[in-house]
């Protein structure tokens, strides 16, 4: 039985929503029940008004070590060998990071101790990451003889091909600074300052129209996925949508008049 808040909710700054992962007993593990928590936090955020960037958080000595192993092994004993389960698992994991993909505010990871497996596959999906530098990740399944096939797919979108492919054939560790190299996390900075790097960014992104972050988001992912010529025709009919909204008429207006923009999010 839950004994604690899996995952704590505060509101930081204006705008600013931070979620942490709370079981780090459990080394912050995907349990099922981890991942219900997730989703409700990241579904109810996209739809509060007054939440404009989410930052994803843990606590103790690991980000997320992945799935929850132990609960994994349980359910081989059951009469299918544990198929049903694992199926759920996986549609659930998956929902949560097409989920963080598919919110209309920006979700940004700030990253603590090690972030293995499905917790990488979570930086992963993120929008943004800022990493400690004492922070590492790796995809490790192959040491155990499951290939981290589902971190594979935020992974694979998120670094270059070939980096990707180390991570997941060899599973060695990666430590923060590489991964600010090849393009996993943003930046990595020394641990003292971390809380402090983030929310500066987070702060950054509030001060914007939620409209115009939520357009832009969507249309980064959708972009990306077409051909070159399919992507500029649907990135000139966003930019002709965005155009016509009250808060491009306001932020283009105030830049003329050099004021600070009055954003109405519509």
């Amino acid at each position: 039985m839950e004994t604690h808040t899996l995952l704590e909710q505060e509101r930081t700054e204006p705008g600013i929503l931070r979620l942490t992962l709370n079981d780090p007993d459990r080394r912050n593990a995907l349990s099922e029940a981890m991942l219900d928590r997730l989703g409700e936090a990241i579904a109810e955020a996209g739809s509060d008004p007054a939440v404009r960037v989410v930052i994803l958080a843990a606590k103790g000595p690991a980000f997320s070590a992945g799935h929850d192993l132990k609960e994994l092994t349980r359910a081989r004993s059951g009469p299918d060998g544990g198929r049903a389960f694992y199926q759920r698992i996986m549609e659930k994991c998956s929902a949560v990071m097409q989920a963080i993909v598919n919110s209309p505010k920006p979700v940004l990871a700030e990253v603590t101790g090690v972030a293995t497996a499905a917790g990488c596959q979570l930086v992963a999906s993120c929008d943004l990451a800022v990493a400690a530098e004492t922070a590492r990740f790796s995809t490790p399944g192959v040491h155990i003889g499951l290939f981290c096939s589902t971190p594979m797919v935020p992974l694979s979108r998120t670094v270059h091909a070939k980096h990707a492919m180390e991570m997941l054939l060899t599973g060695d560790m990666v430590p923060a600074a590489r991964a600010a190299e090849i393009g996993l996390v943003n930046h990595a900075v020394p641990d003292a300052e971390l809380t402090a790097a983030t929310e500066a960014i987070a702060g950054k992104i509030a001060a914007k129209s939620s409209l115009t972050l939520a357009t832009g988001k969507r249309a980064f992912y959708a972009q990306r996925e077409m051909p070159l010529a399919e992507a500029y025709e649907y990135a000139s009919r966003v930019m002709v949508e965005n155009m016509l909204a009250r808060d491009a008429e306001e932020g283009i207006g105030a830049f003329l008049e050099k004021r600070p923009p009055r954003w109405e999010d519509a």
